[in-house]
């Protein structure tokens, strides 16, 4: 496993590119790099639920872009006084709707899994014949 840790060593795009060679040039190797990128998860798609993977790279890059998107996504002040009131308003704003609409689906679940349970004891119920047991 020397070719490997070589190969891990200089970083991700070495293996994106031995991949492609390998499609290039025969086909089966390079389906099998690609297995092996996501069997031993070098590939790194489901190491960031919810999509932080994106946010903490584009933490981590350097110069100009790092800080354009740092800024942009943070909420640096823009200079005007009176649009940073704005997007800090509407922001938080979204925010409250946001948390609103996830409280209003969760009702929504808890009531159709209500109505299903209570349809499938009534299902039960009358298929057994039996009166409904009093600790239910």
């Amino acid at each position: 496993m020397a070719i490997v840790a070589a190969l891990d060593a200089l970083g991700k795009p070495i293996w994106f590119l031995l991949m492609v060679l390998g499609f290039i040039y025969f086909w089966p190797l390079g389906l099998l790099i690609l297995a092996f990128l996501l069997w031993s998860g070098r590939m790194g798609c489901w190491r960031h639920a919810g999509g932080r993977g994106w946010r903490d790279y584009r933490d981590r890059l350097p110069g100009v872009a790092g800080r354009w998107y740092g800024e942009m996504w943070r909420g640096a002040a823009s200079g005007n006084s009176a649009f940073d009131e704005y997007r800090a308003e509407t922001l938080r704003r979204l925010e409250e709707e946001e948390r609103e609409f996830r409280a209003f689906l969760d009702r929504l679940r808890r009531a159709r899994d209500q109505a299903e349970f209570d349809q499938f004891l009534a299902e039960r119920r009358g298929a057994s014949g039996q009166p409904p047991h009093p600790e239910l």
